[in-house]
């Protein structure tokens, strides 16, 4: 039997409640499946580590988990602890040096589930998002000079590579040719970033080459959500930026009917490094420990980390699970108009798993 070894890292608010349920559900997915086991590593790492020590997690913290075969992340933030000092001390801290440089964010609308855009009833929306997720806008650049006078400037500069550039839509045009309708999206803003923007849409054109079965285009990223809006049947898979991708993914989440239900992969495709994977709502300390946080998001995070480890018919399986359960109104959690708990449905997708002979 298989035994996969992963790094649990809960971090901050409802990441606790919500990697606790993953947990669970994959442990109980496992015994139905039989073939394999998972063996979790749990690291108290985040915002109350940091109040402890000074820091988000210790200095060989990622030494701890290299060897890992996969990182389930919770979320991380804080209302007492600056923003920038959580995700650069942690979740950043981690996915750069380990190269996680492909976020991949599918978003569809799961069976009873509404979304909020009028004229879509769910098939109109199915869309994976791929996010450059290691360098860009959040390249960490720049800096402060003079702070605190009438005269400070501060940058934060935007580092776009050739070779960046080329394997992140090189990844997506490859994931467009997996995908039934193999179309791909490109998005940037080349009219006003005359420089780095413009070189991705001379990459894309040039990575097109090697892909002819895949159509393409290319769009303005403000005219994205426009189009994301109004004519979400015409787009599949989409390639951005670091930041612009960022945006564009919780847009998809919200018109998939909650941040609540939307999953990421940190991956790196090379596999020299472990990928890490979490879901994308946040640690939303408004609702923490309330016992109301959707864990959906996470079960599908975790059918991401099944088919990252090469577990495909556990992950069919789980989410199987998910939609038999997301298809009950009763079972919806606050965020998406029900009154359901964590615990029920997380118990209910446990039933689904433990019911399901296919």
């Amino acid at each position: 039997m298989k035994t996969y070894n992963i790094a649990a890292i809960p971090a901050d608010g409802i990441g606790v409640e919500v990697i606790a349920a993953g947990i669970e559900v994959l442990d109980v997915l496992a015994e139905k499946n039989g073939s394999f086991s998972f063996k979790f590593d749990h690291f108290d790492w985040g915002s109350d580590y940091y109040k402890k020590h000074g820091v988000m997690m210790p200095a060989d913290g990622r030494d701890q988990i290299r060897n890992h075969d996969a990182i389930f992340f919770g979320a991380v933030g804080a209302p007492d602890v600056p923003d920038h000092i959580t995700l650069w001390g942690l979740r950043l801290a981690i996915c750069q040096p380990f190269d996680q440089y492909a976020n991949v964010r599918p978003t569809r609308i799961l069976p009873g589930i509404t979304s909020p855009l009028r004229h879509v009833s769910g098939p109109e929306l199915d869309w994976v998002i791929v996010r450059e997720n290691s360098e860009g806008e959040y390249a960490g650049v720049g800096g402060r000079v003079h702070q605190g006078h009438p005269n400070e400037v501060a940058t934060d500069v935007s580092m776009m590579t050739r070779s960046g550039v080329d394997r992140i839509i090189r990844f997506a045009f490859k994931l467009a040719q997996s995908r039934p309708r193999k179309l791909l999206t490109v998005v940037t803003k080349s009219n006003a970033q005359r420089h780095a923007m413009v070189m991705w849409d001379e990459i894309a054109a040039e990575v097109a080459a090697d892909f002819p079965d895949v159509t393409w285009d290319k769009m303005l990223v403000d005219a994205m959500t426009m189009r994301m809006t109004m004519k979400p049947q015409t787009l599949d898979t989409i390639v951005a930026t670091n930041l612009h991708a960022d945006i564009l993914s919780d847009l998809a989440a919200a018109l998939a009917g909650s941040l609540g239900i939307a999953p990421t992969a940190n991956l790196n495709p090379e596999r020299t490094y472990p990928s890490m994977f979490e879901p994308i709502h946040g640690s939303a300390f408004d609702i923490t420990g309330k016992g109301i946080a959707n864990p959906i998001a996470t079960f599908w995070t975790a059918c991401q980390m099944l088919e990252h480890l090469g577990e495909k018919p556990a992950a069919d399986r789980l989410m199987r699970a998910v939609e038999r359960v997301t298809a009950d109104p009763s079972l919806h959690t606050p965020d998406l108009g029900g009154n359901a708990t964590t615990r029920q449905v997380t118990d209910a997708v446990i039933a689904a798993i433990n019911g399901d002979n296919e």
